[in-house]
């Protein structure tokens, strides 16, 4: 999947191995697949280092070696292993100590939160170390294929800065008869110049430094026995050993410069057509993807592919489809106006690239096009012919980088209307590339397209009082349906989304349904309330709060039928944002939920920063309440909330047999199958709950 992130190898270092299992499962809670070694000795991680790792934890202290000797182990075999030091406590010294020794990191022991952070932010370091070091190697054998081009040119080559000559290839140093390269180093490049040209040469010069770009001049050379002789110079702005210069190449002017431009016009020619061939075509559409870059002009690409080909060739013959195609040629020429560059794709295909318009404003044309070749009878030898085209169009656009996307999504469009029969024109439209992923399983994708068509599945299950509260509450749950018809994980689509950038747009979109359909619920007599859940980037959204309260009050809605529900792992990570955000929904009357409660290492504090008015506790605490110290242990939490004023919420009832021990824990709320799992409707009994 497009966003599936690759499993990590991790190096532990940790005397314990309940420890060592407990750390790893941080990482596969938090999404990341992981291959791991727990380190038991210096000889054990020296025959590890033989492999490639991509994160070593090293625990406070070690039997099996201190953390040092480890750092010293990685360095001595030159790998580049990102390693994080768990420290006792959070004393500076020892995250000094720890970064000294070259440790990336050093994170208290316990932080689990910040330890995965910290984690992904060396991991995503690493990746981009490996990248530029990739990039490195690439380039360097770009350099030297292209210092070995330039030395094997048969063309004159030099490279001048301010100037000077700083390079000059064999058949530059030949054609003004030099002897070696270095004679040429350090020479003005006006020297070489015939003294009647050499105002004009640097007049040329000050005018191209001014404006660069490609640009020729005509003028003499002087060889250095004194002869002279008519040159072509091109110049273009370049880089030489990393410092900007100008690249000239020089071209000796022959009798035969017609015959040259004749042969140069007919390398960018079909043979058949007398269109562009596809090689020159590929160079102009490379051009054009430039200027729509540099300079924002858009452009259209289109594919004209030749409605049933194959029947064609049977029915005239290869010698008269090559006369057909000729013709069609002229009526593309007669067709588009000047400017609007033609080829010869393929063997049936043509393409049609249109600059200073998208594939809307250019629509028109094309659609003239088919009406003008539908109606065209062909003269082959005396038989007739007629044929219809497939048009594909896509728009060239700032998001563009490369050539070869916009023709296939040209391509693919043509291939759509040749399969319904063809003689038609399909614009490209990145809602279909959408679909296309969608179907192919990538997460992101079946995301982003339930959020164009609004097909996500909102669920609502029963929050039932144990106190005799007589409100409605239900949980909004978030269900997201596969192009297959299969229901994903919603652990995974939440995760695609929140590393794609999309959990907000999520959450504003379950926050807009949940209060359209509870609207509509309450409009009917009940007094229902929702709980919502909001994830970690909307709790960094400053425009929620205005927006909500838009929301509510177009919807006529009272904002204390609204409870926003926060996990707790969040609201740690994101705590004075939090704060901030419960102390924005008091203004505007909305109630906040903390949920996962109890699963940090002093969940009390959160409460100390953050006005909650209702706690539900983690699943964990539900869990086989058979036993002893599992109840004294919720019961416990259950007295800390209560002696807080806390409305308090248990999860994940299955039986019967929890009911009494939440009773006597004291637990306001109840949820779980036992008593209803989600469903599509508001359509709870609470009335047989009192």
């Amino acid at each position: 999947m497009a966003n599936e992130k690759k499993t990590i190898r991790l190096l532990i270092l940790e005397d314990s191995q309940n420890e060592a299992e407990r750390l790893v499962s941080l990482f596969r809670n938090a999404g990341r697949a992981t291959r791991v070694h727990r380190i038991t000795s210096s000889d054990d991680l020296n025959e590890a280092l033989q492999q490639s790792w991509d994160l070593l934890i090293a625990a406070a202290e070690s039997s099996a070696m201190a953390p040092g000797e480890a750092l010293a182990s990685i360095r001595r075999q030159a790998k580049d292993i990102p390693f994080l030091q768990l420290i006792a406590g959070n004393d500076t010294d020892d995250i000094t100590e720890a970064l000294a020794l070259g440790a990336q990191d050093a994170v208290p022991h316990g932080e689990d939160e910040r330890l995965v952070l910290v984690a992904n932010r060396e991991l995503s370091n690493l990746e981009e170390r490996r990248a530029r070091r990739a990039a490195e190697v690439a380039l360097r054998e770009a350099e030297k294929r292209c210092q070995l081009l330039l030395d094997s040119s048969v063309d004159a080559i030099t490279y001048v800065h301010d100037g000077m000559h700083i390079y000059a290839n064999r058949a530059y140093v030949d054609l003004f008869g030099y002897e070696d390269a270095e004679e040429l180093e350090g020479l003005p490049m006006i020297d070489l110049i015939a003294p009647t040209d050499q105002a004009t040469f640097k007049d040329f010069l000050k005018g191209y430094q001014n404006n660069e770009g490609n640009a020729e001049l005509r003028c003499g050379g002087i060889k250095v026995d004194g002869a002279s002789f008519k040159a072509r110079m091109t110049f273009s702005p370049a880089t030489y050993d990393g410092e900007p210069c100008i690249q000239v190449v020089i071209r000796a002017d022959s009798d035969n410069s017609e015959l040259e431009e004749k042969l140069r016009e007919v390398s960018c020619q079909d043979l058949v057509t007398g269109l562009f061939n596809r090689a020159h075509f590929l160079d102009l559409t490379d051009a054009a993807v430039e200027r729509v870059i540099t300079a924002g002009q858009s452009a259209t690409l289109a594919y004209l592919q030749l409605d049933r080909a194959q029947n064609l060739q049977l029915t005239l013959g290869i010698a008269n489809i090559d006369l057909l195609l000729a013709d069609l040629a002229r009526l593309l020429r007669e067709h588009f106006p000047a400017g609007v560059q033609l080829g010869r794709f393929s063997d049936d295909a043509f393409s049609v690239l249109v600059s200073g318009q998208n594939p809307e404003q250019s629509k028109a044309l094309f659609d003239g096009l088919l009406k003008k070749i539908e109606g065209h009878l062909f003269d082959i030898h005396g038989r007739t012919a007629q044929v219809t085209l497939s048009i594909g169009c896509a728009g060239l656009d700032e998001k563009t980088s490369q050539t070869q996307d916009v023709i296939e999504r040209a391509h693919r469009c043509a291939d759509e209307v040749a399969q319904k029969g063809g003689n038609g024109v399909k614009l490209y439209d990145p809602a279909d590339e959408l679909a296309a992923a969608a179907n192919r399983g990538d997460l992101l994708a079946i995301v982003q397209q339930a959020l164009e068509k609004n097909s996500f599945r909102l669920l609502f299950q029963p929050i039932i009082s144990l106190r005799g509260d007589s409100h409605e509450h239900y949980e909004v749950l978030l269900r997201l349906i596969n192009p297959q018809g299969e229901e994903v994980p919603a652990a995974d689509f939440l995760n695609a989304a929140k590393a794609g950038g999309l959990a907000e747009r999520i959450d504003r979109w379950v926050l807009l349904n949940s209060i359209k359909l509870l609207a509509e619920h309450r409009s009917k007599g009940h007094e229902t309330k929702l709980f919502v859940h909001l994830s970690a980037p909307s709790l960094q959204d400053a425009g929620l709060l205005p927006w909500l309260n838009v929301a509510l009050k177009a919807a006529r809605l009272p904002a204390d039928s609204l409870i926003i529900q926060i996990s707790e792992t969040d609201a740690v990570a994101h705590l004075k944002q939090a704060k901030a955000l419960c102390e924005g929904l008091a203004e505007l009357h909305c109630q906040v939920a903390l949920g996962q409660f109890g699963c940090a290492l002093n969940p009390f504090n959160t409460l100390k920063h953050m006005n909650v008015d209702f706690v539900k506790v983690d699943g964990s605490y539900v869990q086989d309440l058979s036993r002893a110290e599992n109840q004294e242990s919720l019961k416990t939490l259950m007295a800390s909330l209560h002696a807080q004023a806390k409305l308090t919420i248990v999860p994940m009832v299955e039986s019967a047999s929890a009911l009494a021990t939440l009773w006597q824990a004291g637990a306001n709320y109840i949820q779980g199958r036992y008593l209803q799992g989600p469903s599509q409707a508001m359509d709870y009994d609470f009335s047989s709950e009192e």
